[in-house]
């Protein structure tokens, strides 16, 4: 079989996510083809460089909807001739368009892609698709559905993770942010955004709160309690799916749990003969890709089974990984994580994550991919693990490996 290859990875700097935001008047057009555009001029890609651009997007509707994928490269410098596929994996949907992309190198369909994803959560808010499984009776209540905080709170719940771990780990995560921007350690991956007049609008993340602190964190109230035990009850729903825990434990809050942001990112994919036509090196193989389903109410433990699917898929052992990133949509998922391997704390999103940076959901994925490909060079290791947690119940884990 074909070997697949990442031979670059860039993504924007995240936005706040909010109307004061610096991207806010930035769509997920825009900052689609900022990445696009990118990955032409640093590889120098001329006519129909790739196979297709597979690019991912939470919330398909309005200025998202008709196939952001294709309107992209529309809008971008890219030959018209390279197609456009748009696909939605929720959090997972950018890792998921690289883990496609590379399964079709492998598989001889074309020789290169690009793949990654974007969202705009301050212009296309989250939800506003109106999903089945939240709104239609037929299926809600069948699935036991409760909202992804409550389902960090079971995990919380279920797992024995305390207020004060989930605010241990928030902390931290500032903390390696703040750090890694200060050591300049995302200047190989970060595009700037710009204005139409070539102003730069963004150049580094504007979520963080590197001053963030326990006792800071500790004045926060939990965000989902009330969403579980008044209006409209989750937690009563999420008791008839498990009897065993007495109540819900409400441990999360705004700085625990990942950030609303925007952003771009994205991975050229390619085989060898790629490379050598346009005089690339290759940074790293892409050695296993993995996605699983599992019970839709708990909902975000998937990075546990993903990654034990994709160790028994490729042969490995949780020893055989030497740096970790498991996206960090609320502190408990992570918790989790930690405590099912056993894994080394420093180890694990070693410059920090969603919580202190932000979570735009279709980009997310290949983010966290560029990142950890970044860190391992870096550090001079070998092979990485990338894992994230999917609404409704699901997972999707990518091992890479340098050469």
């Amino acid at each position: 079989m074909t070997e697949a290859y990442i031979y670059d990875a860039v993504r924007t700097p995240r936005g706040k996510g909010r109307k004061d935001g610096s991207l806010h008047e930035v769509s997920s057009l825009s900052l689609s083809t900022t990445v696009l555009n990118a990955l032409k001029e640093r590889n120098n890609l001329e006519g129909h460089a790739v196979e297709d651009v597979i690019w991912g997007n939470v919330t398909q509707v309005k200025e998202n909807g008709g196939c952001l994928a294709r309107t992209a490269v529309l809008a971008s410098d890219l030959d018209e001739r390279i197609p456009g596929l748009a696909i939605n994996r929720f959090c997972a949907s950018g890792m998921e368009a690289v883990n496609i992309a590379a399964n079709q190198v492998k598989g001889g369909a074309g020789k290169a892609y690009i793949a990654g994803g974007v969202e705009a959560m301050s212009r296309v808010p989250m939800g506003s698709d109106g999903a089945a499984m939240a709104v239609d009776p037929s299926i809600a209540m069948d699935m036991y559905f409760v909202p992804q905080g409550i389902s960090a709170d079971i995990i919380a719940t279920e797992y024995g993770f305390t207020r004060d771990q989930a605010d241990q780990l928030a902390v931290e995560s500032q903390r390696r942010a703040a750090a890694a921007w200060e050591d300049n350690r995302f200047n190989k991956s970060i595009v700037a955004v710009k204005d139409v007049n070539g102003l730069t609008i963004l150049d580094q993340d504007e979520y963080m709160r590197p001053g963030t602190d326990m006792q800071s964190l500790g004045g926060l109230k939990p965000a989902f309690k009330e969403q579980g035990e008044v209006m409209p009850g989750f937690d009563k729903l999420a008791l008839m799916k498990y009897p065993h825990l007495e109540k819900v434990n409400h441990i999360h809050h705004a700085g625990n749990s990942s950030g609303i942001v925007d952003g771009s990112a994205g991975v050229l994919v390619g085989n060898k003969q790629f490379g050598e036509e346009y005089g690339l090196k290759p940074r790293a193989i892409i050695r296993q890709t993995a996605k699983i389903g599992l019970d839709p109410t708990i909902m975000l433990t998937g990075p546990v089974p993903a990654t034990q699917k994709i160790l028994q898929d490729s042969g490995m052992a949780i020893s055989d990984i030497d740096l970790f990133e498991v996206n960090e949509a609320f502190a408990s998922v992570v918790l989790r994580f930690q405590q099912a391997f056993g894994v080394d704390p420093q180890l694990i999103n070693v410059n920090g994550g969603s919580i202190a940076m932000g979570h735009p959901l279709g980009a997310t994925g290949a983010i966290i991919i560029g990142t950890l490909l970044d860190e391992l060079e870096r550090q001079d290791k070998e092979v990485g693990l990338a894992t994230l947690c999917i609404a409704s119940g699901m997972g999707a884990a990518t091992i890479i490996e340098r050469v």
